[in-house]
């Protein structure tokens, strides 16, 4: 299901002129695989991503969808987790074995669990249905460009008010250096070097202390509450650590 966008004529592909830029290009020119059952919705789809530069791959079941990731490789998969022949739970696991192609998820299930396992699969990013195709491209290109960066190699991540130097674990906010401890500053990294990306609690207590960890998903809340202490101008309402109800934390630069 979208939203009114479908009683609105469906845009016509255009010839779209592109900046000169190199990056610009590798994304706009990105093969996109959309897996729905709704034949409406990937007509839509289809569409809009198509009128934004980008060329489309379709598959309405699970198991021809990894068929078509398989012989065409594409560069980022919008995946509804609904599917006939393979759940699409199945198919993003079948992905990530594959390797780190970025995921899309597309969901009609309102229970918070479903978008939680997607996320634990190594789901990007995910979009309620019903929703709006401009919301849904607006996501492929933030999606695009995060993999984009963190595929470069990188020794400082820089955003609107600090400076985050990975090799001297150092931060500087506002031209004053942050006292963080080590699970501070990598938690810090992990959410700054993929601002909008909702991360959930597993994956930042990972990204803190390895794979090795020890202890519970909600020790990540009292992590989290002390680096707001410090990098938030007003620790009770955050602008910088964003909570995702039900999932876990996002960073956001304004």
């Amino acid at each position: 299901m979208i939203r009114s966008e479908l009683s609105l004529p469906i845009p016509r592909p255009a010839a779209t002129r592109l900046p000169a830029y190199s990056n610009i290009m590798r994304i706009m020119e990105a093969h996109i695989l959309i897996v729905d059952d709704e034949p409406q919705l990937v007509r839509v789809l289809t569409s809009y991503l198509e009128q934004s530069g980008f060329r489309v791959l379709t598959a309405y079941r699970g198991d021809e969808a990894l068929q078509i990731f398989h012989a065409q490789h594409p560069d980022l998969v919008v995946l509804d987790l609904s599917l006939p022949g393979m759940d699409g739970l199945d198919v993003a696991r079948e992905i990530r074995r594959q390797g780190q192609t970025p995921i899309l998820m597309l969901t009609a299930r309102v229970e918070e669990s479903d978008r939680l396992v997607g996320l634990e699969l190594g789901a990007d990013d995910y979009v309620t249905k019903p929703f709006s195709p401009r919301e849904v491209v607006a996501r492929v290109r933030a999606i695009l460009r995060r993999a984009q960066a963190a595929s470069a190699p990188r020794e400082v991540i820089r955003t609107v008010d600090m400076e985050i130097d990975l090799v001297r674990h150092t931060v500087i906010q506002n031209g004053r250096s942050l006292d963080l401890t080590p699970t501070e500053f990598n938690l810090l990294s992990a959410l700054a070097s993929q601002p909008g990306r909702a991360f959930t609690r597993m994956q930042l207590l990972e990204a803190a202390q390895g794979s090795s960890f020890e202890g519970y998903e909600r020790t990540i809340d009292a992590h989290i509450k002390n680096l707001r202490a410090k990098i938030e101008p007003d620790p009770k309402n955050p602008s910088h650590i964003i909570t995702v109800f039900g999932i876990g934390y996002r960073f956001e630069e304004k």
